[in-house]
């Protein structure tokens, strides 16, 4: 008795244009929003504060498209830097440029690609903030390379991080006040302490690869060095509310602010890799209270 085998349709290939969109679209980390969102809170303290409520709407579609493209691009420049890395760590070594899905020379036209639509927007406004983006530019190519000569790359990782927030006081107002490098000092210390959250996840890779990092300086004074971070960035934003003589809502957005980063430490004081790494992902809330904070406080002047 003969049986006859079911039948089953071949899928088609993938076309090759989508397969290669598909994974262009991990290589700049669209489908994980934290970091676009860890630099557009700061980028919206920054032009919150130049304008002394809600900013004009084209330097903030400008601002927010360049923050979306920027952190792209310095995805895609990071995971270049860091082709001897990647592979060897748990929690990268599936990314495209680590598995060879995409090659160097496709990195870095995405790069180029993602700067220069970057650039085109900023030509929109004026010279003193053009002339700024080119300093974000450098500082945004250049990070991932200090994990191989300093301890301290998060702490330029806030540099970069934080330069809308200079760039939106030129571009509202035509020259940076002291102020908005406090803030800009502000969210450098934040950027390093939820930086080391990150850091923290794989810094036993790290040790064994020989990368540096801030967790790696603090050791068994990790906590502790958050700790001061945290504090120091608090400090700042209080010195900035001076400054701006903001009322009310701004020192509830601080305070919840604090609570929430209280909860950080709740969550990572076992040090384990999933902790850490949900302490980091925590600071998203944190970065959203202290901006509510910001504009609630201009919205009920």
């Amino acid at each position: 008795m003969a049986y006859e085998r079911d039948s089953q349709p071949i899928p088609a290939p993938e076309p090759r244009w989508r397969e290669r969109l598909r994974q262009y679209w991990k290589l700049v980390r669209a489908d994980r929003p934290i970091g676009w969102l860890l630099l557009l809170w700061p980028t919206w303290w920054g032009l919150w504060a130049a304008a002394k409520g809600v900013p004009p709407i084209w330097p903030l579609l400008v601002f927010s498209l360049g923050v979306w493209l920027t952190r792209s691009a310095g995805c895609v420049i990071n995971d270049y830097a860091d082709r001897w890395l990647d592979p060897n760590v748990e929690r990268t070594k599936s990314r495209p440029l680590a598995t060879g899905a995409v090659s160097g020379r496709e990195a870095l036209a995405v790069f180029a690609a993602l700067m220069l639509l970057a650039f085109a927007l900023v030509l929109t406004l004026n010279r003193l903030t053009i002339w700024m983006s080119v300093v974000g530019v450098l500082l945004a190519a250049s990070y991932p390379y200090l994990k191989r000569y300093t301890y301290l790359p998060q702490v330029y990782l806030g540099m970069a991080f934080g330069w809308g927030i200079p760039m939106g006081f030129a571009a509202l107002t035509g020259s940076v006040p002291p102020v908005a490098w406090v803030l800009y000092l502000a969210n450098i210390f934040w950027a390093t302490a939820y930086d080391t959250w990150y850091a923290m996840v794989d810094r036993d890779d790290d040790i064994r690869m020989g990368a540096k990092s801030t967790a790696i300086l603090f050791g068994e004074m990790d906590l502790v060095a958050q700790g001061v971070l945290y504090g120091c960035m608090f400090f700042a934003l209080a010195l900035v509310g001076r400054e701006l003589q903001m009322q009310y809502w701004y020192w509830v957005g601080l305070a919840l602010a604090a609570v929430l980063v209280g909860y950080e430490f709740a969550i990572a004081r076992t040090r384990r890799r999933d902790a850490c790494f949900r302490a980091f992902l925590h600071n998203n809330w944190t970065g959203m209270a202290i901006f509510a904070g910001i504009a609630a406080d201009f919205a009920f002047r």
